[in-house]
Parts: structure tokens; C-alpha cells; sequence
């Protein structure tokens, strides 16, 4: 095996893993509590993996082709992990501690910026809005998008690094949802029908984000579950890493740039976040590259050690 084939393989055993441990976790919680675990959503994320992980081991044990075996892995490892991540933040968001949406709203205007006269901006610009709002729609599209796209640009290794900083944003994403809980800007404004002619994509979470934390909704659910965290933003995290994936694909790179700046710009309205929750998100997308960076360089180290030394064992005799 050679040193490439080896790292891949290790980091797919740590990416693995890392799903192995949250789902382990969201089946503890559903054990230890009043959580009930909607076992028919996750039929079709599970029959979806098996099937992907089959072909993938098709391609690198028997017909050998390691960018379409990596491009059938990695969209197991994509589908798996949000199928366990979502229950996971409805887990966190049931700690139910106070809120911070008043911080959260003064720390935008401290820094001078008016989430309402946004929102009447965009009331006043519906062509704008209606060209944002599917690209905001657009992320899990992307992120299927880049596995295949660096899976058959032969960039095997960098994703599976972009692979752990998807893990590590949602898992930071959500430890942070503990402690720094928020409605999001919609809710808190409150604003009315009356006020706005816009809808947000969000807004069917706002009753599972607060059945969550008064306790009258306990179903953890993978297929139709609902993004419910305010701070930091999730969305405008994983916007900057797609755009970091597909940088090295120069015919992508300008395309993916705009899509997802315009991401970022819908992201206030569109997510119900402030203006905070959005600079931070990209600080946690930063953190996360810089992240599964390091632990792919310390798995690809590993790994050349490890060949050199196969390579430099005498044969049996």
C-alpha cells in the first residue's frame, strides 16, 4: 500500500469514528432521557450508506479505482455524519439555558449594523431576495458537489481534510449552541406578517427550537430534521469551507466564491441570524480547517513513516 492509500485509509478510520462516537452519543441520550428516536428517518440515510459503502468497497478491493471509491466513501461519510449530527443538536438544545439573543442583537450594534434595515432592504428588493434565497437553499448541494468534484479531481486527500472540518464545524457548531443559546433575530425582533413580506427559509424550526427547550418536543430525527442554532452560524461556517474545498479547482474556484459570498449575504434573513452570528461563523470555519488540517498533516506523517518502513522490510524468505 502506498503512502497516499495508507493516509487515506487512516483518516477515513478517524472519520468514521467521529460518527461512530456521536451516534453512540444520540442513542445514549435517547436512553437516558425522554428523547425518542424516530427510527424511520434514519432508514433512508442508513440504506444510503450501505449502499454507497458497498460500492466504494467494490472499487478499492476487486476493480480498482480509487477516485470513484473515494467520491462513493466520502458521500457515505457526508450523509452519515448529518444524520447523526442533527439529533445531536437537538440533544444540546434542550439544556435549555438562558438565551442570548439580547447580547447577541447589541453586540450588532455596537459594531454599527441594523439587522432591521436589512430585512427592509430586502422587503424592498423581492428581485434580490428571490435570487438569494436559493443559494442559500443551495449548501447541501454544494457539499455533495465538492466530494465529487475533488474525488474525481483526484484530490483525494484533501477531502477527506475537508470531510473532518465539516465534523469538527457542526461539533464545535453545537457545543458552543450549549452554552449560547438564541432564538435567532426573527423571533427576538418579533417581527409580524404586517411588517414583512418575506418569510425565512427557518421559520418552520422556531416551534422545535422552542419545543426542544420547554420539553414538548422530544423526537430525535435524521431525514427532516431542522437547523435550530443561532450562534454561530453553521451555515455561513460551512459557506467558507466549501469555498476553501474547491479553491484548488481553478474552473470552480470564482463560481464557488460568488455563490457563497451571496450565501453569507442571505444568511441574516434567510437563517434568521445576526450579524455576530455570521462573523462567527466563519472564525469557526477558520478554526476548522486549521483544525482537520493539522490532524490530516499528523495522519499523513504517520502514514509515510509507516511505508517507508513496508518498503524497507526485507521479504520473507
Amino acid at each position: 500500500m502506498d503512502r497516499e492509500a495508507l493516509a487515506v485509509a487512516r483518516l477515513d478510520r478517524v472519520i468514521w469514528a467521529i460518527i461512530a462516537l456521536v451516534a453512540a452519543a444520540v442513542i445514549a441520550a435517547s436512553m437516558a432521557s425522554n428523547f425518542q428516536l424516530a427510527w424511520d428517518t434514519f432508514a433512508p440515510p442508513s440504506l444510503a450508506c450501505s449502499i454507497l459503502i458497498a460500492g466504494g468497497s467494490f472499487y478499492s478491493r476487486w476493480r480498482t479505482d480509487p477516485r470513484l471509491a473515494s467520491a462513493l466513501f466520502s458521500t457515505a461519510q457526508l450523509i452519515a455524519f448529518a444524520a447523526v449530527g442533527a439529533p445531536l443538536s437537538y440533544i444540546a438544545a434542550s439544556a435549555n439555558l438562558p438565551l442570548h439573543d439580547s447580547a447577541l442583537a447589541a453586540a450588532d450594534r455596537a459594531l454599527g449594523l441594523d439587522w432591521k434595515a436589512l430585512l427592509a432592504w430586502m422587503n424592498a428588493a423581492p428581485v434580490i431576495y428571490g435570487v438569494l434565497r436559493p443559494i442559500y437553499l443551495s449548501l447541501t448541494l454544494q457539499m455533495t458537489i465538492v466530494v465529487l468534484c475533488l474525488a474525481f479531481a483526484g484530490r483525494i486527500l484533501w477531502l477527506r481534510t475537508y470531510m473532518l472540518a465539516f465534523c469538527f464545524a457542526v461539533l464545535v457548531c453545537i457545543a458552543v449552541s450549549v452554552v449560547l443559546p438564541a432564538a435567532g433575530a426573527w423571533p427576538y425582533f418579533g417581527i409580524t406578517e404586517q411588517e414583512s413580506a418575506i418569510l425565512p427559509a427557518v421559520s418552520t424550526s422556531w416551534p422545535v427550537f422552542y419545543g426542544l427547550r420547554d420539553g414538548s418536543f422530544r423526537l430525535l430525527v435524521a431525514v427532516g430534521s431542522e437547523g435550530i442554532i443561532t450562534f454561530p452560524s453553521l451555515h455561513a461556517a460551512l459557506a467558507v469551507i466549501v469555498t476553501a474545498a474547491l479553491w484548488p479547482v481553478r474552473w470552480l474556484r470564482w463560481l464557488v466564491l460568488f455563490l457563497n459570498a451571496a450565501m453569507l449575504a442571505a444568511t441574516p434573513i434567510d437563517g434568521s441570524h445576526y450579524f455576530t452570528d455570521v462573523f462567527a461563523g466563519v472564525g469557526l470555519a477558520v478554526l476548522s480547517l486549521l483544525l482537520a488540517h493539522a490532524v490530516a498533516a499528523r495522519v499523513i506523517s504517520a502514514s509515510r513513516v509507516q511505508a517507508g518502513q513496508i518498503a524497507s522490510a526485507p521479504l520473507a524468505s
